[in-house]
């Protein structure tokens, strides 16, 4: 149980492209504690000079994407001394950076797709996959600068698009297949949910349609997944959420080809906290309610203690 007397301070915002996303999923989180009785205070976050309130006794981190979820923030709050929720600085420093945490779901036998990383610091230059192919800055979320390369002329201009955003590009084995997500919570794998987006792939418009217009997605949970391939879905993303030391909880994108194997992409160590995101959808499958999945994750993070 929360003390109702401890502060918490829900940091949303901050200065990355997920900026809009961030601030909407902390709006949901803040009333869902004050709606519990606890004393929880938004706090827009625009960069590292941010202001905590008085006596604030835990942060409730829902930045998504650049600082609020590649280790800075939590190196931040470790320097404050302020608990906070969620992965630590080091697991967050892995799980943001694609390459880094290919290496290490490869390293731990986790299944995902073959990859290469291209170096591009001396400009723009073809990966030696084969369309298809999947084109992705390492250290951007919710898909930003991310292409789907089908056709051998599209190659260059993807990999144009990804070099603004950093010179060293993942370029993974394009799997055809349902796209798949699952929450862990506390170590355990949460029922699957799956995504079919209206149009093209889950990219930032199908994922956010109200910010960029979008035809947006349709989601299903629990998966109608027969039980060995649930298992199987379950099994490798929890993998993947171990193989990367996060703490507490995330959410482990999964693809799911047509002969049943599974394919971990990442992990998302501050995945979206809206009541319709879907870690969300995952927990209430689970049946966890939204508003105590917010408690949960805060409890479970406080009983860490400092970091």
């Amino acid at each position: 149980m929360l003390p109702e007397s401890l502060k918490i301070a829900v940091l949303m915002g901050g200065p990355g492209s997920e900026r809009e996303v961030s601030l909407a999923s902390g709006k949901a989180v803040v009333a869902a504690l004050q709606g519990a009785g606890l004393d929880a205070v938004p706090v827009d976050v625009h960069g590292p000079d941010f202001v905590l309130p008085d006596a604030t006794g835990l942060a409730f981190n829902v930045i998504h994407g650049t600082f609020g979820e590649d280790g800075q923030l939590q190196d931040i709050l470790e320097k404050r001394g302020v608990p906070y929720t969620g992965a630590g600085a080091a697991s967050s420093r892995v799980a943001f950076d694609k390459n880094l945490a290919k290496a290490r779901f490869v390293a731990a036998g986790v299944p995902t797709p073959a990859s290469e990383i291209v170096d591009v610091s001396g400009g723009p230059r073809l990966p030696s996959f084969e369309a298809p192919f999947v084109v992705k800055p390492p250290r951007e979320g919710s898909s930003v600068g991310v292409s789907i390369v089908r056709e051998a002329s599209a190659a260059m201009p993807a990999m144009e698009e990804a070099a603004k955003y950093g010179d060293e590009i993942l370029v993974e084995q394009f799997v055809e297949g349902k796209e798949l997500t699952v929450g862990v919570l506390d170590d355990v794998a949460m029922p699957i949910v799956h995504i079919a987006p209206r149009d093209g792939f889950y990219d930032m418009k199908n994922k956010y349609p109200w910010l960029g217009g979008g035809a947006g997605s349709d989601y299903y949970c629990p998966a109608d997944l027969d039980p060995e391939t649930t298992q199987r879905v379950l099994d490798a993303a929890l993998a993947g959420h171990r193989s990367l030391g996060i703490e507490v909880y995330s959410r482990v994108d999964v693809l799911l080809d047509a002969d049943g194997n599974p394919f971990v992409l990442e992990a998302n160590t501050i995945p979206g906290m809206t009541e319709t995101s879907l870690l969300p959808k995952s927990a209430a499958a689970h049946g966890i309610p939204f508003a105590d999945l917010c408690i949960r994750i805060a409890e479970i993070s406080l009983n860490l203690g400092a970091r």
